[in-house]
């Protein structure tokens, strides 16, 4: 199924599609439609839509279009490192990346749920932090409703699940993510998780997971 799924993405990477840039901006420009065709390579983990159903993998639906484009560009860099990703990234153009980008940012998120037992304590870190550890609030970079900011390359987070939270705010901890890294936002991130108790991260993923 990997080899079946790598060789759709080969297929994508060399197809003859036009190389849509910006002039004001120098940046490639996607197409959301585009993405809907190329996006069959990823439905498998992360659904049709972007909302995946299995809780490991992201939902990508609702993201902002500049920060799948820099995971993309970090995973075929090697700067970021997934089983997984990084064989799909490798084989897509800057305009295939793009065009998926537009595509998942141009779906509605699936609202969902947090539990109620972690809500108090997940929202007091969301919104407040942890002066103690010197834990910095989420609301800071993600705002009120787990949106985050584009222009800072700040992601969505309202509603993801939160086993993937979990898993992420753990890499960035172990440096199994950012590690040597230059980019601030990571930098940040690893300082932040580094802070965190296991007990605060599954916390915080919860209250995010039902985030609206």
């Amino acid at each position: 199924m990997k080899k079946l799924t790598l060789a759709f993405c080969i297929l994508l990477a060399g197809s003859p599609l036009a190389h849509a840039m910006d002039t004001t901006t120098n940046k490639t420009v996607g197409n959301a439609e585009a993405g809907k065709t190329k996006n069959t390579t990823c439905v498998a983990c992360h659904g049709a839509d972007g909302n995946s159903s299995m809780t490991i993998y992201p939902k990508l639906a609702g993201q902002h279009a500049s920060y799948t484009i820099k995971q993309l560009q970090n995973f075929k860099a090697g700067k970021r490192q997934d089983p997984i990703m990084a064989p799909m990234a490798v084989a897509l153009s800057e305009q295939d990346m793009a065009d998926l980008a537009a595509y998942f940012e141009s779906q509605v998120v699936q609202p969902g749920q947090a539990n109620e037992e972690l809500v108090e304590q997940g929202k007091r870190i969301y919104l407040g932090g942890d002066q103690k550890s010197g834990v910095s609030a989420c609301v800071a970079c993600h705002g009120p409703h787990g949106k985050g900011n584009p222009a800072s390359k700040y992601p969505v987070i309202g509603n993801q699940h939160a086993d993937y939270t979990v898993k992420q705010l753990q890499a960035f901890k172990s440096g199994n993510r950012g590690a040597g890294t230059d980019d601030p936002n990571q930098i940040m991130m690893i300082d932040i998780a580094s802070r965190m108790t296991e007990g605060e991260m599954k916390a915080v993923a919860s209250y995010i997971q039902g985030l609206n």
